[in-house]
């Protein structure tokens, strides 16, 4: 009898069968770690050996591997964080994951781990992220592209769902959360859901399965809105912060905001959008908010051609 134990399923296990599905090759990829001034750490997945043209954040609650089939479909060299308290980077101490807190993390990123300007893609709270660095470090930047976010979101909708989603931070099984996140329309099929909550856990001592973010133990306090009157002493962040619209306004890169068909943006926000940044772009995708993982890529296809392009 063979005592001989099965291969070790590790956070790279899943890239050949998501390449073989795209008809794409699995390029060289590594992880990487960045000490910060405070002492925290920053984590990053380096896709290829080229020279980086193309940085993706990705959204609350997730982390660097769920650009994984969009980067396989994009078939550049990228670089793919860990926002602070996601993945493999460290927790804030003070909570505060807002866009601005985060750019700076970013900027870290790109002066270390870059040496030209990026196309930088940010989904949903990594959209308002990217959008604050390119107010922050214009240098750093060369194109923005925004995935299902706006400043102007109603926080009612989307936002509340992903508060009500992390109402629930463990579970007896991964399976269960799975079984949650497909409720929520969160992800793709079952496969690629399975994978991603398997990237996003850790089973505790107790033998119960935890989300591993920050995020998840504190969504209700960032993205609950103070109720109407209630004092203002000691303000929580929230998800979307307050400086959105004013980033986006010092923005002088081409812009685009892709709009997922069953996503957070609705009419109302991306009227706004429009009326607010009339230079900018708006495309339609059809999947739902995690557009990185329903239309991997459709996606990879806009930013392509955004990493392609000589500029205006």
């Amino acid at each position: 009898m063979s005592h001989v134990a099965p291969e070790e399923i590790t956070e790279f296990s899943f890239l050949a069968g998501q390449a073989r599905a795209l008809g794409a090759e699995v390029p060289p990829v590594r992880r990487l770690s960045l000490p910060l001034p405070d002492g925290r750490t920053l984590s990053a997945l380096r896709f290829g050996d080229e020279p980086v043209e193309v940085t993706l954040l990705h959204g609350a609650g997730l982390n660097a591997h769920t650009w994984d089939t969009t980067v396989l479909a994009l078939g550049r060299p990228a670089l793919v964080l860990d926002l602070a308290g996601h993945g493999d980077s460290s927790w804030r101490e003070d909570a505060d994951y807002t866009g601005r807190t985060l750019a700076a993390d970013v900027v870290e990123a790109l002066h270390a781990w870059a040496d030209r300007p990026q196309v930088l893609v940010g989904q949903s709270l990594g959209g308002l992220t990217a959008a604050a660095v390119a107010a922050r470090a214009p240098e750093l930047v060369r194109e923005l592209i925004v995935v299902d976010i706006t400043p102007g979101v109603d926080q009612s909708g989307g936002p509340a769902a992903l508060r009500e989603f992390y109402r629930v931070v463990d579970a007896a099984s991964r399976d269960d959360l799975v079984d949650r996140a497909q409720q929520f329309g969160f992800g793709g099929s079952r496969e690629d859901t399975a994978r991603g909550v398997f990237l996003n856990t850790r089973v505790r001592a107790d033998g119960r399965v935890e989300w591993k973010h920050h995020f998840a133990h504190i969504a209700a306090r960032l993205l609950e809105a103070p109720p109407a009157g209630s004092p203002s002493s000691a303000p929580s962040p929230t998800i979307l912060g307050e400086h959105g619209w004013a980033d986006l306004d010092t923005v002088a890169v081409p812009i685009t905001l892709v709009r997922a068909g069953r996503g957070f943006v609705s009419d109302h926000a991306e009227q706004e959008f429009r009326t607010r940044l009339p230079g900018a772009r708006v495309l339609h995708l059809v999947g739902n908010h995690n557009l990185q993982e329903t239309a991997p890529a459709a996606l990879a296809e806009i930013i392509r051609t955004a990493a392609d392009s000589t500029g205006p």
